[in-house]
């Protein structure tokens, strides 16, 4: 059965439209792509909107899988979909992060159009139980004192688990040695078991962990202190003034969408994001919710892409 234009459909009743933005009057299914792998942070927040996005548009939504080449395969998919509301893409940093590292077969800035920026999630920078070090100072001084011999884990180039960690090392003025990894997860199993000297991890993949004694943790990468994790300075204030990153989640449309369509869109997100069981889902892993307008969130990710762009330059990072 042909999949009809959600929004064409959406605009023949403007009343219901004043009512309920966004509704849906459309038979086919709403597809949300998430171009990473089930079980991250990025699929569990997009699953958890999706249960309360469909019944707020009186429509079937369906999460998508499309993992692989860093969320470049995702992202292709939904630039190449057809502008008809029907398909969407929920995704994350590596989205800021992969222009810096390789040509990609689409334009992100111009192929896909910036809905909302949903949330941000910190990340702590972790070190072994059993580490010497007990601060950020300790740290960076011991890698002063040996120029690349303290090693850092993340899952490769591409993640924001890494890039993190290479802005830390700029600001801080070190040098430490990269161990890629298939995958965050395995990166941080690497840190518990003292394999490797530290690495950094999103909140809702370490807090466990190190409220567990697993490891510890030296600082956060957010601008302020996290209530989870009051005794943990920010790398600002301990170390690296005005440092900060984070992976953050946002929501896209096809090229073509209608302005009035991603701003209905929009507001139907941020309600979601407001009702107490969603917030308080969000709170519980550590994420801050956003819910940036389009333009707000345009802006974004045009400052991120510069940023990431210059961390790449100045390290003289080139894709594994």
């Amino acid at each position: 059965m042909q999949r009809r234009s959600f929004f064409s459909l959406a605009a023949a009743s403007t009343a219901s439209l004043a009512l309920s933005p966004l509704r849906a009057l459309a038979s086919s299914p709403i597809d949300i792509v998430v171009p990473y792998a089930p079980g991250g942070t990025a699929d569990a927040l997009a699953r958890l909107i999706s249960q309360y996005l469909g019944p707020k548009l009186h429509a079937s939504v369906v999460v998508l899988n499309k993992a692989g080449a860093s969320g470049v395969i995702g992202e292709r998919f939904v630039a190449e979909a057809r502008a008809d509301g029907l398909t969407l893409l929920y995704d994350a940093t590596p989205f800021a992060i992969n222009p810096s590292l390789e040509k990609l077969p689409f334009d992100p800035q111009k192929d896909l159009v910036p809905v909302t920026m949903v949330a941000r999630t910190p990340m702590l920078l972790c070190v072994p139980k059993s580490s010497p070090f007990h601060s950020l100072q300790d740290l960076i001084a011991a890698a002063k004192a040996r120029p690349g011999k303290l090693t850092f884990g993340s899952g490769g180039q591409g993640t924001v688990q890494y890039m993190g960690a290479e802005l830390f090392c700029q600001g801080a003025g070190i040098k430490m040695l990269h161990v890629p990894y298939r995958s965050g997860g395995p990166a941080l199993t690497a840190i518990a078991a003292g394999e490797i000297d530290l690495g950094f991890g999103n909140l809702p993949a370490v807090s466990a962990q190190v409220k567990g004694g697993l490891m510890k943790a030296l600082a956060i990468t957010s601008p302020q202190r996290n209530p989870a994790f009051p005794d943990v300075p920010t790398i600002a204030e301990a170390a690296v003034p005005h440092y900060q990153s984070f992976e953050w989640n946002g929501m896209f449309a096809p090229k073509g969408t209608s302005r009035e369509a991603v701003e209905q869109l929009q507001v139907a997100v941020k309600d979601v994001l407001e009702m107490p069981d969603v917030k308080s889902r969000f709170d519980s892993l550590g994420s801050t919710i956003v819910a940036s307008t389009p333009d707000e969130f345009r802006k974004f990710l045009a400052e991120d892409i510069v940023r990431w762009s210059t961390t790449v330059k100045n390290a003289g990072i080139h894709k594994e």
